[in-house]
């Protein structure tokens, strides 16, 4: 949609192509008005004096927002009517323009006609289905250092084929975020990051280049800490709650916000960070993060976005619709702070830096980023070009934080034995696989105890239709321990994993010197069963798959049986049989075998009248009844997705 209004120009005054037409939505009412939301913060983040100050910005910086946010608007009103037309599409064919008729005959499907032709467009993906990434990154194998930086994008979000910009920051062998840019999965996984290493993000504004995976860190398996100001914070949650339709306040059990003040040294988990205001057309800050070591402060600055200083002097005049000189020089200022490292926006263009600004910049390292266009002569004299992966360590690292993983991961497992009792577990080997290694065959006889560190490996038992990722601490072949059996699946990696080698005969010695052979089977056995299943299988810990395998009860029907009692609610899990969902009516909604699951309704809508669940052989179900499932992200995001899915599909049936 913006690639419409401003690569295109449909917006722009006095552009060759802005002849008055306008993109249009196309979709459910439901569909269009979240989507218009989500267009409208996004083109202009917080739009009233009142919502900026809410953020406990000044009335004078207030005063002075505004009238930036007027000259990067050309002086239009904030109107989603005035971006766009929309044509709400229902059950009954609608003209869209010119005679093109659209129809809905399905969730998300729709046909499209013209006189006498037709075709089907059908937007749903499959649970385990995702978009793809167009471009490859190949594979990097990365250092936890105390302090460095991983350049992951330096692209301007238009090149399709590009990474946009954005760092990875690694601090005392955490791994944190600096924007979330598209396809953020694959460039995690070619690096070897799991989703759910990532500690925190540290969040710059809400334009799409720099937001768009925002809603893929919902897939861990922990609340990720998210680092802005109130004022970017505000901008933020408005546009992501129209992404997801949910309120402001939901966002809040998905994420561990943490307010950043302005122009001051704000410490986090030890790292300090200070954001500073850059004018954009949304709600903006920059970063500059500093760590000490022996050598004293190290720095790193991350700029993104900024303004060409020649645009924002262009602004400044003594008329009520103008910026103050204080405010240009405040940006000059604060754009030439030398750092050991600063990456910096040389995107140009109306809303975009200049390399030239920088030519007296005192940074030991410029990187120049978010641009698609080959660097000039003269900006190759004032800052350097970073390749996908590349590193710049600030301060080494003399930790083994691979250690400092596996301990965590024990200390959460074996929650009732003193550090000193896993200790041993500790000091065997570490190995590391390539990416495409196979780990373990389907049908073959593990040899070693793994428990992954680093890394992501991909589970596959194609009988059985099962494809999930494993998370860090999750064990393979630990199904080998209690009796002798073959791997129901392949074990293969999809970067470069570290892990724990264990022989089999020690991990049992072990468990029975601590007396937990006994309880450590029945708990492996659950999560066996768990790591089969697409809601709690893929990318959530071994940490969270135990506390799950705890909380679990066993039941068994007989066959005809209602395996729902509503004065008794939970989520149910299908460990084997089959669950028929029928309405009040009795019509048949969906069935359900096994890996499956049903009740996550009650989750969201305690006192909505139940539907019948009905068993239709012999089934064992486990069923959970603590809310405490709703604070793993992964996992609620799920239960919300099959929730939705199932609520409208009950609605386009009529019911």
């Amino acid at each position: 949609m913006l690639q419409m209004l401003y690569r295109q120009g449909l917006i722009i005054p006095n552009h060759p192509n802005n002849k008055g037409e306008k993109p249009i939505l196309i979709g459910s009412r439901e569909q269009v008005e979240s989507q218009k939301q989500y267009i409208f913060r996004g083109n202009f983040g917080l739009t009233t004096k009142q919502e900026i100050l809410e953020t406990g910005v000044s009335q004078p910086m207030v005063d002075e927002m505004m009238r930036l946010k007027n000259k990067f608007r050309f002086g239009m009103k904030a109107s989603i009517e005035d971006l766009l037309d929309s044509v709400i599409v229902e059950n009954k064919p609608v003209e869209i323009k010119n005679q093109v008729f659209v129809q809905r005959t399905g969730l998300n499907v729709y046909e499209f006609s013209y006189k006498d032709q037709t075709t089907q467009v059908n937007l749903n993906l499959d649970v385990r289905e995702t978009y793809t990434s167009p471009y490859s990154l190949g594979h990097h194998k990365i250092k936890r250092d105390y302090f460095s930086i991983i350049h992951s994008g330096e692209g301007d979000g238009w090149n399709s084929s590009k990474t946009s910009m954005g760092s990875i920051m690694i601090f005392q062998g955490g791994i944190y975020l600096i924007d979330a840019p598209p396809n953020i999965l694959h460039t995690l996984r070619s690096l070897g990051i799991d989703i759910s290493e990532i500690v925190g993000i540290f969040h710059t504004h809400a334009h799409d280049d720099h937001f768009a995976s925002l809603p893929v860190l919902l897939q861990s398996d922990h609340r990720i800490k998210y680092y802005a100001t109130p004022l970017v914070r505000a901008s933020v949650s408005k546009k992501f709650s129209a992404l997801l339709s949910l309120d402001e306040e939901a966002l809040f059990r998905f994420f561990d916000f943490h307010d950043l003040e302005f122009d001051q040294w704000n410490n986090c988990d030890g790292l300090e960070v200070k954001p500073i205001f850059s004018p954009h057309p949304v709600e903006t800050n920059i970063f500059i993060f500093r760590a000490l070591g022996n050598a004293g402060y190290k720095t790193y600055a991350h700029y993104a976005d900024i303004i060409s200083l020649d645009l924002l002097y262009k602004m400044v005049g003594d008329n009520p619709d103008s910026i103050s000189m204080d405010t240009y020089n405040r940006t000059k200022d604060a754009y030439l702070i030398p750092a050991n490292l600063k990456k910096i926006d040389i995107g140009g263009g109306m809303i975009h830096g200049q390399a030239m600004d920088f030519k007296h910049d005192t940074s030991e390292k410029i990187i120049l980023a978010h641009t698609e266009k080959e660097l000039t002569d003269e900006q190759k004299e004032i800052g350097s070009e970073a390749s996908f992966g590349q590193c710049d360590v600030l301060i080494p690292g003399s930790s083994d934080y691979l250690r400092t993983y596996a301990a965590r991961y024990f200390k959460s497992f074996f929650t009732f034995l003193d550090e000193k009792d896993f200790n041993m577990l500790l000091n065997t080997r570490i190995i590391d696989f390539n990416p495409g290694s196979m780990i373990l065959k389907k049908g073959e006889f593990p040899a070693h105890l793994y428990m992954i560190l680093t890394g992501i490996v991909e589970y596959i038992d194609s009988d059985s239709g099962i494809k999930n990722n494993l998370s860090n601490g999750c064990f393979i072949g630990e199904f080998n321990l209690f009796k002798e059996r073959s791997s129901s699946g392949v074990y293969r990696t999809l970067s470069h994993v570290t892990a724990l080698c264990f022989s089999f005969d020690f991990f049992r010695r072990f468990l029975e010197k601590n007396h937990i052979f006994d309880q450590t089977e029945k708990m492996f056995a659950r999560i066996d069963f768990l790591k089969s299943t697409w809601l709690f299988g893929e990318e959530s810990s071994y940490t969270v798959q135990h506390k799950i395998a705890q909380a679990m009860q066993a039941m068994a029907l007989d066959e005809n049986s209602p395996a729902f009692e509503q004065q008794s609610p939970g989520l149910y899990l299908i460990k084997s049989g089959e669950i028929q969902i029928r309405d009040n009516d009795n019509t048949l909604l969906e069935t359900l075998k096994s890996g499956s699951f049903f009740g996550e309704n009650y989750f969201f809508e305690p006192d909505k009248p139940s539907l019948q669940f009905i068993t239709t052989q012999p089934s064992r179900l486990y069923v959970i009844r603590d809310p405490g499932l709703l604070e793993i992200p992964i996992v609620l995001w799920k239960l919300l997705e099959i929730y939705e899915r199932r609520r409208k599909k009950m609605e386009w049936m009529g019911k």
